[in-house]
C-alpha cells in the first residue's frame, strides 16, 4: 500500500482505503477496526493522502505529507508524546520539532490534530508505509553505488574497444602503410 491508496474526505473523519474506481467515484474501505466501505461520489471532496502537503516558511512553500511522516516515523516511531486531545502549546511544539520550518500561520491547530491523528492510523492500519519507505532508502544507496562502478567499468570498455577498433581499422592500417613508406 502507497499513500497514494489512503484517502481522506472532507466532513469524514479518519482515513479510507481505495479498493476500486466506479463510474460514479471509488469504492473506498475505513482504515479503521469497523473496515466499512462506502462509494465516494463527485460530490464527496476526496484527497488521496500523496497529495496533500504542509505549508512552510521556505522558498518552496510547502513539504509533502510523506516526507512529513517519514520524518515523524524517525525521529518518534510509535511514541508520539502527543495525541490529538494534547494541548494547542504541546501540538504546536511537537510540529515545531518535526518540521521546525512549518508556517504557523497557516497551519493551524486542528491540521496538527489530523496529522497525528492520520499517523497513528497508519501505523496501527498500514505499517508497511513505513517499512516500505526504510527499505527503498536503503536499495537505492546501494543501488547507486552499482550504478558509478557499472558506469567506470563502461568507461574503461568503451576506451578499450576505442584503441582496439582504431588499431584494426582497414583506415588506420592504410594510414600506418603511408607513414611506413615515407
Amino acid at each position: 500500500m502507497t499513500l497514494s491508496e489512503i484517502a481522506t474526505i472532507s466532513g469524514k473523519g479518519g482515513l479510507f482505503k481505495v479498493l476500486a474506481p466506479t463510474k460514479s467515484g471509488v469504492i473506498l474501505e475505513s482504515l479503521d477496526e469497523t473496515k466499512s466501505k462506502m462509494v465516494a461520489t463527485t460530490s464527496h471532496r476526496l484527497s488521496l493522502l500523496n497529495e496533500i502537503s504542509i505549508y512552510t516558511t521556505t522558498k518552496e512553500g510547502t513539504v509533502g505529507l510523506a516526507d512529513v511522516l517519514k520524518k515523524i516515523h524517525t525521529d518518534f516511531d510509535d511514541d508520539l508524546g502527543v495525541d490529538a486531545n494534547s494541548d494547542a502549546s504541546e501540538l504546536k511544539a511537537f510540529m515545531k520539532a518535526v518540521l521546525p520550518e512549518y508556517d504557523e500561520d497557516r497551519v493551524y491547530i486542528s491540521d496538527i490534530k489530523k496529522l497525528v491523528k492520520w499517523y497513528g492510523s497508519i501505523l496501527k492500519f498500514a505499517p508497511e508505509l513505513f517499512a516500505a519507505s526504510t527499505e527503498e532508502e536503503a536499495p537505492s544507496q546501494e543501488k547507486s553505488e552499482e550504478d558509478t562502478t557499472s558506469e567506470e567499468k563502461s568507461e574503461e570498455d568503451t576506451t578499450s574497444e576505442d584503441t582496439t577498433s582504431k588499431e584494426k581499422s582497414p583506415e588506420n592500417k592504410t594510414a600506418k602503410k603511408k607513414k611506413e613508406g615515407k
